[in-house]
């Protein structure tokens, strides 16, 4: 079995700007990749049987991925998937889409698919809107309800990210986001800081966990916001060194970590 990354990512801002005829929201976000990933395993099998170890058992999203693929290819290739957790479940860091989008990459070259990357996405689209963003695999603009996706560049950055043990839905946060005085922004340029994350009133107003962590990063770095529709909260700095130190300020109760953005997904060159 061999070890693949599904790294992380940030919202550096996240829009809401409508509902949309089909229920869903229409945003306007930006990703950023970081290192921090968890570690899917894969062996390929020529039997077509797939089987998973892990969270959730038949509805982890590396099975449903899996199993995705074999129909949408009629393959009767199969897979041994193994999944070893770093990113918080329900924290805004797109663990289960990243998962997701590595078995769809790697399965693709140990299948001998040959899906072109856009096709892939509209499989990946299939199991969450932030599939689709992985397989991309670049820091990009999100459009529409994130699957719309244009590559940015964005400055070398390190973020401290703190974890509230807490596990928001995404459905119900939407739900209750408010969209009245949004306005999209025009991207190119892009610059740190700008916007803002429109679920995090919502969001924080629930959680009160949440809501502290948040105050207490931005006591000492008043950019700090939420990503996604939480429960991570996150600072941006120039270098590592100020992350660090950050960082060993936590008070007791709070946890994170310090990350560097990526330019590329660890697989982005090998998913060609």
């Amino acid at each position: 079995m061999t070890w693949y990354p599904a790294p992380g990512k940030l919202n550096l801002f996240l829009h809401v700007l409508g509902l949309r005829a089909d229920g869903y929201h229409e945003l306007q976000t930006v990703f950023r990749l970081i290192e921090r990933c968890d570690r899917v395993g894969i062996a390929p099998r020529s039997d077509g049987k797939l089987r998973f170890e892990g969270p959730l058992g038949d509805e982890n999203l590396c099975l449903r991925a899996a199993r995705l693929l074999q129909r949408e290819t009629n393959s009767a290739q199969g897979a041994d998937l193994r999944l070893e957790k770093h990113l918080p479940a329900g924290g805004g860091l797109g663990g289960g889409s990243s998962d997701a989008a590595t078995v769809l990459l790697v399965l693709n070259r140990l299948w001998e698919l040959n899906l072109a990357r856009a096709r892939l996405c509209e499989i990946g689209l299939q199991l969450g809107a932030d599939v689709p963003f992985f397989i991309f695999g670049r820091n990009a603009v999100g459009e529409g309800i994130g699957e719309r996706l244009r590559a940015l560049e964005v400055p070398v950055a390190w973020y401290l990210v703190l974890t509230p043990q807490v596990s928001v839905s995404t459905k119900e946060m939407f739900a209750s986001a408010l969209t009245a005085d949004t306005k999209r922004l025009k991207i190119p340029p892009f610059f740190s800081g700008q916007g803002r994350n429109d679920l995090e009133p919502v969001v924080t107003a629930r959680y009160p966990e949440i809501a502290a962590q948040l105050a207490w990063l931005r006591s000492r770095c008043p950019r700090a916001r939420m990503t996604g529709s939480g429960a991570c909260v996150f600072a941006e700095f120039e270098t590592k060194a100020p992350a660090d130190a950050v960082q060993s300020q936590l008070p007791g109760g709070i946890s994170g970590f310090v990350a560097q953005g990526l330019e590329r997904h660890p697989l982005h060159d090998r998913a060609d």
